[in-house]
């Protein structure tokens, strides 16, 4: 059990029968009456998004989320799969719970999936990958001491601003949290 002294951000309770994550919470102490704990939480399984406010004290059962790690295989047109690294099972993970992460995946990235009774509930990205330019134009001599950037398309089809310096073929680290570049390996 989970009560509302214990809640943060990222905790995942029980909650009328659902998973909701706690996106952020704030503690209001009232001049009379009783504290109240306002929440944004998040249903885990559908995405959508609600405030609702408990007293203090309030308790409730602790999802037990279990984090595995994964490797990415292939995508297709309804999902994507994964190959758990411990028993070989492999499972797919629809489009929808995948999102705009899909840009970050390439076969053999190895990420953690939520995992609540063998039912998906999301995956979570390494902060960083390393892609390789598929397709970049060229840069200019001269134009190195203004800091200028231009566009650069990766294998997995994500545009980034790069140096004028990187050029096709060139692997590039990748920040998954913003989806900046960070630097060039090669």
């Amino acid at each position: 059990m989970i009560d509302t002294g214990d809640i943060k951000k990222g905790v995942i309770i029980e909650l009328d029968g659902q998973l909701m994550k706690v996106l952020d919470w704030t503690h209001i102490k009232m001049a009379r009456g009783s504290a109240q704990v306002r929440m944004k939480l998040q249903n885990v399984r559908r995405g959508d998004i609600v405030e609702r406010t408990f007293q203090a004290g309030t308790r409730w059962p602790r999802a037990r989320v279990e984090q595995r790690k994964v490797q990415y295989l292939y995508g297709d047109g309804d999902g994507f799969h994964f190959m758990d690294n411990e028993t070989y099972d492999q499972f797919a993970v629809s489009a929808k719970q995948i999102g705009d992460d899909a840009r970050f995946l390439k076969e053999g990235t190895e990420v953690f999936v939520s995992m609540y009774d063998a039912e998906v509930l999301g995956v979570d990205l390494p902060i960083a990958v390393d892609l390789r330019v598929v397709q970049s134009d060229p840069g200019f001599a001269g134009d190195t001491a203004t800091g200028a950037k231009k566009s650069a398309t990766l294998e997995t089809g994500l545009v980034v601003q790069v140096p004028l310096f990187v050029n096709e073929g060139d692997v590039l680290r990748i920040d998954t949290r913003t989806g900046d570049y960070m630097t060039r390996l090669q």
